[in-house]
């Protein structure tokens, strides 16, 4: 089973946070695999132990145990290997949450193959472009997502699986499990070997894969600990509505429960519902949750009905304001914790309220084992109250080894051994990060260099906010005018509000950060993780709503 890593000791120890900064040492092992640690050691030590409770769309359970996903996952990777799928080969997983992509997970692990998670409601031209960049010798499908195949000219992809009914050339996921023998499989991998390739969002140009190591779980670890205050603790079981195909979703929260053998929800949820999310919660005494910032801002607008024992929240995307911090611990009696990270290099920075780390507005300080500072363009810490970009250095467990055949992009990610996130952050004295913006998302109004955060914090802390984005449009005396789009609750929308919400931003943060236009909306574009795009607002302004 796994043992308690640097940060949980220390945590456990009572240590302040520049107790665990100064007395953390990385532990990673010279051999490593992500599906041997959260999958066979608790099989061989505990084949009983709960792994994952799944819960369908009609709300049927079916719990899994460990033993259960490693024979099933054992039998899996013999099928794949019967296949021609070997170590290194890439096996895309294009699955909603469920047993099935577990399964899917750990079988390629024991190949030591690569796993390529791919968002379920990707399109053709999404999926055409990651199994052909990728060369993807296998896919697992769910069925509605079959059709997307058909047609791709995908010379690579020899082998797909269907997690439903099949036909030939298809394969039946379920029955070729079921064929399969039941001898152990388990590949000698060393923690640097490639395990996962996951693709960027492509903000900006194509998008590109990420590579990472076995080691990269690791890397999550002490965020977990700490962002979960203490995790995991006794009755502490997980969920998550982001999907598994996101680094957030499968890394902030269910690989970690497993490797620490906390029971993982797993329930797909099309489209986020509050009240349903609460349902769930409720249900299944839920009390260690990632939420991405939309989903707990439309939480807040809900009823949080009784029987809800939420212990700890961590969240991450996009900053959350003073407000929301506080109505978690208010109305649902936990703390909210916010990290940082990205697909190159995920969770550097958190906030732990257990161990006195928080500071509203900002997105947490370096975590334990991680080094992060905020550079100029020549690659230069800068002293704190300059902004510029935050960077994290190298070597670090939880970065990429590079991008997917694309040695000049990831060398130019690095300026030294700090990579360049492209966020733009400020540092205080006491190393708190307070997020700006992505470099691409500041307004720039009247010589001013504005970041949105701030404004949007300030905005959602109306009661009557559910949401909002702040962009710069073009204007031809300022060259940009700080814009809020919004979503009201129902009934609010009017002059009376955006005069207050004007009022609001100018009086708590800065006159020359207010809006001079609020447009109403009855949503904001979002990406699959639940990030605003605010390029797409900036490019395409929603009609007023």
């Amino acid at each position: 089973m796994p043992a308690d890593t640097e940060a949980r000791r220390l945590f456990a120890a009572g240590a302040s946070w520049q107790d665990l900064r100064d007395s953390f040492v990385w532990r990673v092992p010279d051999r490593f695999n992500i599906a041997e640690r959260c999958c066979s050691s608790w099989a061989q030590a505990a084949p009983d132990r709960t792994a994952l409770i799944d819960v369908a769309g009609d709300g049927q359970i079916r719990n899994w145990s460990y033993g259960e996903l490693e024979r099933a996952a054992n039998r899996l990777a013999l099928a794949l290997g019967a296949r021609g799928i070997g170590r290194g080969d890439r096996v895309a997983l294009l699955l909603p949450q469920g047993p099935d992509v577990l399964i899917a997970h750990f079988a390629i692990g024991k190949l030591g193959a690569v796993a390529l998670p791919l968002f379920s409601l990707f399109g053709p031209d999404a999926l055409a472009f990651r199994l052909s960049d990728s060369g993807a010798r296998a896919a697992i499908v769910e069925p509605g997502s079959l059709d997307k195949l058909s047609g791709l000219d995908l010379p690579d992809l020899r082998v797909v699986l269907s997690t439903g009914p099949a036909r030939a050339p298809i394969l039946s996921f379920w029955d070729e499990i079921g064929r399969a023998g039941d001898r152990h499989v388990a590949a000698e991998t060393a923690a640097e070997d490639p395990a996962m390739l996951i693709y960027t969002s492509g903000t900006t140009g194509d998008p590109k894969g990420a590579l990472h190591a076995q080691r990269f779980l690791l890397g999550h670890l002490p965020v977990v600990e700490l962002a979960f205050g203490g995790f995991p603790q006794p009755g502490d079981i997980g969920w998550t509505p982001a999907d598994w195909a996101w680094i957030g979703g499968l890394m902030d929260l269910a690989l970690p429960c497993l490797y620490y053998g906390v029971p993982l929800v797993s329930h797909r949820m099309r489209k986020f519902d509050p009240d349903a999310a609460f349902d769930l919660i409720g249900r299944h005494r839920v009390r260690a949750l990632f939420l991405p910032p939309t989903a707990l801002k439309l939480m807040r607008q809900a009823r949080v009905p009784d029987g809800v024992d939420i212990r700890a929240i961590g969240s991450g995307g996009e900053s959350l304001g003073a407000d929301l911090l506080a109505w978690g611990q208010d109305r649902l009696g936990a703390e909210i914790n916010e990290f940082y990270g990205q697909t190159e290099c995920n969770l550097v920075l958190c906030s732990s309220q257990a161990r006195g780390v928080l500071r509203p507005g900002t997105i947490g300080r370096a975590v334990p084992g991680h080094d992060v500072a905020v550079i100029d363009d020549a690659g230069r810490a800068l002293p704190p109250g300059r902004t510029g970009e935050i960077a994290v250095r190298r070597p670090d467990p939880a970065m990429f080894l590079g991008y997917w055949n694309q040695p000049e992009k990831t060398a130019a990610r690095f300026a030294g051994d700090w990579m360049r996130t492209g966020d733009l952050g400020v540092a205080d004295a006491d190393g708190y990060v307070t997020y700006v913006a992505r470099d691409d998302d500041v307004i720039t109004s009247a010589g001013y260099r504005i970041g949105p955060t701030e404004i949007e914090n300030c905005l959602t802390g109306d009661p009557d906010v559910v949401m909002a984005a702040a962009v710069g449009l073009p204007d031809p005396v300022r060259t940009e005018i700080v814009t809020a789009f919004v979503v009201a609750r129902d009934g609010t929308a009017g002059d009376a509000l955006a005069d207050r919400l004007i009022r609001r931003v100018a009086e708590r943060v800065s006159p020359h950060l207010a809006p001079r236009r609020v447009v109403w909306v009855t949503s904001l574009p979002m990406t699959a993780t639940g990030k605003i795009m605010r390029r797409a607002l900036r490019a395409e302004p929603p009609a007023e709503g």
